[in-house]
C-alpha cells in the first residue's frame, strides 16, 4: 500500500459528523446517569445490545448500543470520544461527512454482529455444559463449569444437587442479560481506517506513550484485542470481538472503496 502525503484543505478541528457524534454520546451518558440516579431506572435495559435470545433483546439495539456507555464508568465514554476525535477528525476532513458517517455506522453494525455471533456460541456452549451436568451431576463437573464460565463471580456454596442446578440456571440467565454498550467497535474501525489511510503518520498514544507510526499502533492494538478475545477470560467484561469486528468490517469496506474509487485511497 503506497503512502500519499496528507495535505488538509479547509481542515476543521471538529468536523460536523465527529462533533455531532461527540455531542450525542456525551448527552446520552449524562442523561442516562441522571435518570439512573434520580429515577432509579437504567436506560441500558432498553438501549444496550442484548443476547439475541434474551427477553430484553430488541433489533433496534444494534444501533442504539453505539450511543450508550457504562454509566458507572465515565472513563469509558471519555476515552472512546477522545479516540473518535483524535482519529476521526482527520478521516472526516479527508473523506467528507457522508463517507465518514457511512463508515462509522457500518463498523458499529459489524462490531455488533461479530459480538452477537461470538456471544451466541459462548452461551450455547455454556448451556450444553450445564445440561450435561444436570444429566450427570457431580462436584467436579460443577466446579469445572464455575471455573470455565463464571470465575470472578461471587458464587454461594451449595449443599445439594438441586441447589447447584438452580444456581447454574440463574448464572446462565445472568450471562444472557448482560448488555453490550459503547462506541468502541465503531471507534476501532476508525482507528484501523486511520492506520490504512495515514500509515506513516507519527502518533503518541496514551498507552504506551511512545511515538510510533499509525500502522504499527493499529497492528499492536489489533493483536492485543485478538489475544484477549481468544483467551476468553470469564472475568473480563470487555467486548474484544466487537472491537475486532469493527476493524474487520472497516477493512472490508475500505477494500471495496479502493476498487470502486481509487482516487480516494492509496
Amino acid at each position: 500500500m503506497a503512502y500519499k502525503h496528507y495535505q488538509p484543505s479547509g481542515f476543521k478541528m471538529l468536523p460536523d459528523v465527529v462533533k455531532n457524534l461527540l455531542i450525542i454520546n456525551i448527552l446520552m451518558f449524562i442523561g442516562g446517569f441522571v435518570i439512573k440516579h434520580q429515577y432509579d431506572y437504567d436506560i441500558t435495559k432498553n438501549l444496550g445490545l442484548y443476547y439475541i435470545h434474551s427477553d430484553l433483546f430488541r433489533p433496534y439495539q444494534f444501533i442504539t448500543h453505539l450511543f450508550m456507555h457504562d454509566l458507572t464508568n465515565p472513563a469509558h465514554v471519555l476515552l472512546n470520544m477522545f479516540a473518535l476525535w483524535m482519529f476521526g477528525n482527520m478521516l472526516e476532513n479527508y473523506w467528507g461527512a457522508k463517507r465518514f458517517l457511512i463508515f462509522y455506522i457500518v463498523c458499529g453494525l459489524g462490531a455488533a454482529l461479530c459480538q452477537s455471533i461470538v456471544t451466541y456460541y459462548q452461551i450455547h456452549g455454556m448451556e450444553l455444559a450445564v445440561d450435561a451436568y444436570i444429566n450427570s451431576p457431580d462436584v467436579i463437573g460443577y466446579e469445572a463449569i464455575i471455573k470455565t464460565y463464571f470465575s470472578g463471580y461471587n458464587i454461594p456454596s451449595v449443599n445439594s444437587v438441586n441447589e447447584s442446578v438452580n444456581i447454574l440456571h440463574q448464572l446462565v440467565e445472568l450471562k444472557k442479560n448482560i448488555p453490550t454498550v459503547g462506541a468502541s467497535g465503531a471507534v476501532f474501525g476508525v482507528l484501523l481506517a486511520f492506520g490504512m489511510t495515514f500509515p506513516n503518520t507519527m502518533i503518541i498514544p496514551l498507552f504506551p506513550p511512545i511515538p510510533m507510526k499509525a500502522k504499527y499502533f493499529v497492528l499492536i492494538y489489533g493483536g492485543i484485542e485478538l489475544y484477549a478475545g481468544i483467551a476468553n477470560n470469564p472475568s473480563d467484561n470487555v467486548a474484544h470481538f466487537a472491537h475486532l469486528g469493527g476493524m474487520l468490517f472497516g477493512f472490508i469496506l475500505i477494500k471495496i472503496w479502493n476498487k470502486t474509487n481509487r482516487n480516494d485511497f492509496y
